[in-house]
């Protein structure tokens, strides 16, 4: 939903050489009495000649890992554990029922199968989309770096953030599931001796949904005892209400298990996502449901990187520390979903529909914001994901500095297509509502999106530095998008056209602020610099010959 990329920019003149140090705190691990708390430290030194020179050091001894520059290209046919044919769009020709407003998103979208919608459950209709669970493997295909839970254990201002949609094209609606926790150090509301000691804290767990005709559902709790998340594995719950006699879950349970325990709150894997919250009265502003149900399983189709090979940080490596904040990382650029989710008294049933998730860590969101993400295409022979984002987000250091992060990236053909500020330049005109228009070049390819929308938006809340989960973005899944990519021309003009596709199921949104006009933005990034975040530093591999030093989430 939102945006922060591992970089940062530096002037350069004749002569000159530059180095940048940063420090990471590593999580609170045991120690033995009379140890030195460990700490990573990376250097790059850059000279005007160009050359570079990269090391990692550990507070307890020195490490001098070698880099291995290699790179690997991988396609569909090679790599793809599924079938070459699978496809974004859901195939369950099912009876469908709507209400007016429904009806008039849905039939635009030229889909010629449409999904069950009913308004009561019968056996039928569960045995007509059954999702399967399968417990979440160890060292599974396609995971992406910092799909674990990043909490220190510190009391350093933190928080957390998870994102999940799922698309059903027939009925051209869409559900997006936001989960947060915040400052999870302190498990409750601050005392007063807390106060005086941290300052003021927002705390706590919330559950958002933006579901179908745009409605929403929120529940938050200012206690964050109840949840949980793997720092191992994109793996997180939280119980709001439990069974009585019954323990919150701590871990990964299977579904009938997590049923009889928890009667609010929810549980999410990479393959599996099942929950039940209530609305509780604080969004007085937007349509509202009172209640919300859900049961599905997933099968991943594109991480972030090419099909078969090392999925990508998507901020680059830095991101592994915590330098320029908020991080983001897409954990599913696409997949499959197969199941159920109970909306406002109907039932939307649905089979292999396009899925995705993304995740952001750190101290707050950027200042401003834009995004736009589409798993639903019309024009294509293959899958096809699109994610894009840009924000304006504080340097670290004494003064208020601020700079503008973007990046597109596109999945298509089991290749990832990726336009980012240190391998091109990403420019964007963003209107304050209703209009997106982001265009991207790297070394090899040029691409263009264009996303428009007449609805209205709904308002929805993001973790904040001042005021906690607070509304401050809008969002709306009613977009209408167009995406052209080309191949580079040596002359940098555009060559042969490689996808021309367009979609009503656009997710679009702006947040932050102040959006009185038009935004205009472009990243560069200082050519030493790029270079230095080209090098393809595998940070979790070499943490893994020292996984004691790990840091959490990686």
């Amino acid at each position: 939903m939102y945006v922060g990329l591992g970089f940062g920019s530096c002037k350069s003149g004749p002569g000159s050489e530059h180095s940048f140090v940063f420090a990471s705190k590593l999580p609170a691990i045991s120690h033995p009495p009379g140890t030195v708390t460990p700490q990573v430290y990376i250097n790059i030194h850059l000279t005007s000649s160009l050359s570079l020179s990269l090391s990692l050091s550990l507070s307890l001894f020195n490490f001098h890992p070698s880099i291995a520059m290699e790179s690997s290209l991988s396609s569909l046919r090679d790599h793809h554990h599924f079938s070459p044919s699978l496809s974004f769009r859901t195939r369950n020709p099912l009876l469908s029922h709507s209400s007016i407003r429904s009806s008039l998103r849905t039939l635009k979208h030229g889909f010629g199968t449409t999904s069950t919608v009913s308004s009561s459950t019968t056996q039928q209709d569960k045995a007509a989309s059954s999702s399967v669970y399968v417990p979440t493997p160890r060292n599974r295909d396609l995971r992406t770096p910092h799909s674990g839970y990043h909490f220190d254990g510190t009391s350093r201002k933190f928080f957390e953030g998870w994102y999940f949609k799922v698309a059903i094209p027939e009925r051209r609606q869409s559900f997006c599931f936001m989960y947060s926790v915040e400052n999870p150090v302190f498990r409750k509301p601050l005392t007063a001796l807390e106060l005086v000691q941290n300052g003021p804290r927002s705390t706590g767990v919330g559950a958002q949904i933006l579901g179908a005709y745009d409605k929403y559902i929120c529940q938050y709790s200012e206690e964050s005892q109840n949840f949980w998340g793997s720092r191992d594995e994109l793996m997180l719950g939280n119980t709001f209400t439990a069974e009585k006699q019954s323990t919150p879950p701590n871990n990964e349970v299977p579904p009938k298990e997590f049923d009889g325990r928890v009667i609010e709150g929810f549980q999410v894997t990479p393959l599996w996502h099942q929950g039940s919250i209530c609305d509780d009265g604080r969004s007085d502003y937007v349509e509202t449901v009172p209640t919300a149900r859900w049961e599905y399983s997933t099968r991943p189709i594109y991480g972030w990187g090419d099909v078969g090979s090392k999925q990508k940080s998507t901020a680059g490596w830095l991101a592994a520390f915590p330098v320029f904040e908020p991080h983001w990382q897409i954990c599913m650029s696409g997949g499959l979903s197969t199941g159920w989710i109970e909306w406002d008294g109907e039932r939307f049933e649905f089979e292999n529909a396009p899925s995705y998730s993304e995740k952001n860590w750190g101290g707050a969101f950027p200042r401003k914001w834009f995004w736009v993400q589409c798993n639903v295409f019309e024009g294509a022979t293959g899958e096809v994901a699109l994610t894009s984002g840009g924000g304006l987000r504080q340097l670290p250091g004494l003064t208020e500095s601020f700079e503008n992060a973007a990046l597109i990236g596109v999945h298509y053909g089991g290749k990832f297509y990726e336009f980012v500020p240190w391998n091109g330049v990403v420019s964007w005109e963003i209107a304050p509502w209703g209009y997106w228009s982001i265009a991207a070049e790297n070394e090899t390819h040029m691409v263009e999106l264009e996303a428009t929308t007449e609805d209205p938006g709904t308002t929805l809340r993001a973790p904040t530095s001042e005021a906690g989960l607070a509304p401050a973005c809008k969002d709306t899944c009613f977009g209408d998008l167009k995406l052209k990519m080309w191949e580079r021309r040596y002359d940098g003009n555009k060559g042969k056209m490689i996808l021309d596709v367009s979609s009503n199921m656009a997710a679009v949104e702006v947040g932050g602020g102040p959006w009185f006009s038009t935004w205009k933005g472009k990243t560069t990034t200082p050519e030493l610099l790029s270079r230095a975040l080209r090098v393809p530093v595998d940070v979790e591999g070499l943490y893994n010959l020292v996984p004691l030093f790990k840091p959490p989430g990686l």
